[in-house]
C-alpha cells in the first residue's frame, strides 16, 4: 500500500500538470481564433480563383500550358501537411497514417513516390522510416506567411515542369470545428480544373495579351492560394485539436485527483485506526 507521502506528492504533481494543461488549452483557443478567421478570410478568394480557373480553362486549348498537360504517372509526389508539435490528439497521427497509406498504394502499383514534408512531426515519422524526402519545411507555423506557400508552390511547379514529378498530391487536415478535422488528398498537379455548373460567361473570350500569358498566371497564383489555404486549414485545425485534447487531459485529471484523494482520505484512515487499535491494545496489556 503506498504511504500517505507517496500519495501527496503524486496529487500535487497531478495539480501542476492540470496547471499546465489548463493553461494550454487557453493557449489554443486563443490561437485558434486568430487562425479561424484568416482561414474564413481566405476561402472565398480561393473559391473565386479556382471558379475562374475553370472559366478560363473551358474556354481555351488545356495543352497551351504544362500545368494542365496531364502525363502517365510514374513519379508521384505528396506534400503532406502535419504540425510542428505535439500534444494535439490524434491529429498528427492520422494525417500521417492516411499519407502512409497513399504511398504504400502507389509503391505497390509500381509508381515511384517523392515526399514533401510541411511540418516537423510529419518530417519525423517519414524519416525515421527511410522515405524519400524531396524537401522539408519545419518550424514556421508561428510565423505563417503567404511566402511559406510561394516556397512550397514554386518547388513543386518546378520538379512538375522539369518531368522530376508525373503527379502531385496534397494531404492536408481541413478545419470542420475546434472538434472535429477531415483529412484531404487533393491533386495539387496538373491542375484539374472544374468547369462551373452554370455557365456565368455564354460568350466566347478575347484573351489579352494571350491565352498562355493569362493561364501562366492563373496557374501559378492558383497553387500559391491552393497551398495557402491549405497550411491556414490545417494550422487551425491544429489549434482546435490541441485544445480539445487539453481540454480532455484536464478533465482527466481532475478525475485523477478525486480518486486519490478519496484513496488518501482511506489510507489515512486506515493508518488513524491502527495506531488507536495499538493504543488500546497497549492499554489492555497495562491493566493485566
Amino acid at each position: 500500500m503506498a504511504t500517505l507521502r507517496t500519495i501527496r506528492r503524486r496529487i500535487a504533481s497531478i495539480k501542476s500538470t492540470q496547471q499546465i494543461t489548463k493553461a494550454m488549452k487557453m493557449v489554443a483557443a486563443a490561437r485558434l481564433r486568430k487562425a479561424q478567421d484568416r482561414m474564413l478570410k481566405a476561402r472565398p478568394y480561393a473559391k473565386s480563383l479556382d471558379d475562374t480557373l475553370g472559366h478560363v480553362a473551358a474556354k481555351v486549348d488545356q495543352s497551351l500550358h504544362p500545368l494542365l498537360q496531364d502525363k502517365e504517372p510514374k513519379r508521384i509526389g505528396f506534400v503532406v501537411v502535419t504540425g510542428d508539435r505535439g500534444l494535439c490528439g490524434s491529429f498528427n497521427a492520422n494525417i500521417i497514417r492516411r499519407a502512409a497509406n497513399e504511398m504504400n498504394a502507389a509503391r505497390q502499383n509500381g509508381q515511384e513516390i517523392h515526399l514533401i514534408a510541411i511540418g516537423k512531426k510529419g518530417f519525423e515519422f517519414f524519416n525515421r522510416r527511410r522515405y524519400p524526402i524531396l524537401e522539408k519545411y519545419v518550424n514556421f507555423f508561428d510565423k505563417l506567411d503567404f511566402k511559406h506557400a510561394q516556397d512550397i508552390a514554386a518547388l513543386i511547379q518546378e520538379q512538375y515542369v522539369n518531368g522530376k514529378l508525373d503527379r502531385i498530391y496534397l494531404v492536408f487536415n481541413e478545419f470542420k470545428s475546434a472538434i472535429q478535422q477531415n483529412i484531404v488528398v487533393q491533386q495539387l498537379l496538373p491542375i484539374v480544373p472544374r468547369p462551373p455548373k452554370d455557365e456565368k460567361y455564354a460568350a466566347e473570350f478575347i484573351f489579352e495579351p494571350s491565352p498562355i500569358k493569362i493561364l501562366d498566371n492563373l496557374c501559378s497564383r492558383y497553387l500559391n492560394v491552393e497551398i495557402w489555404q491549405a497550411l491556414l486549414e490545417s494550422f487551425a485545425a491544429e489549434m482546435g485539436a490541441r485544445m480539445a485534447a487539453m481540454g480532455a487531459a484536464s478533465d482527466n485529471a481532475k478525475e485523477l485527483i478525486i480518486q486519490l484523494t478519496l484513496y488518501y482520505n482511506k489510507v489515512r484512515q486506515a493508518s488513524i485506526t491502527r495506531e488507536l487499535m495499538d493504543i488500546v491494545g497497549g492499554a489492555e496489556a497495562l491493566k493485566k
